[in-house]
């Protein structure tokens, strides 16, 4: 019983995962600012990141967890690189 509302629960956050990732992509492609479209691409990493662990979880393997990790350090450093471009206009000083 509790497999199959596991099995429920992990479809279901799959699909709203993928639906924010759509918002997300709109707003990445229509923002009408830069920040707006950092935000999008900050929501977009974070949002893959869940579900790739959701995969994890349906497939049993660690393997979507070290995914998750890197797509999550990578999209924290490239979201604080871009908002100091955009600040200062320069990463590194």
């Amino acid at each position: 019983m509790s497999a199959l509302i596991l099995a429920w629960a992990v479809t279901g956050a799959q699909l709203l995962l993928g639906l924010a990732m759509c918002c997300a992509t709109y707003r990445l492609v229509v923002g009408p600012r830069a920040q707006d479209r950092i935000l999008g691409l900050d929501t977009l990493y974070v949002n893959a990141m869940l579900l790739l662990v959701t995969f994890g979880i349906r497939a049993g393997s660690s393997l979507y967890f070290e995914a998750a990790l890197i797509i999550g350090l990578l999209g924290f450093v490239a979201t604080v690189a871009l908002a100091k471009f955009l600040m200062r206009g320069e990463v590194i000083e």
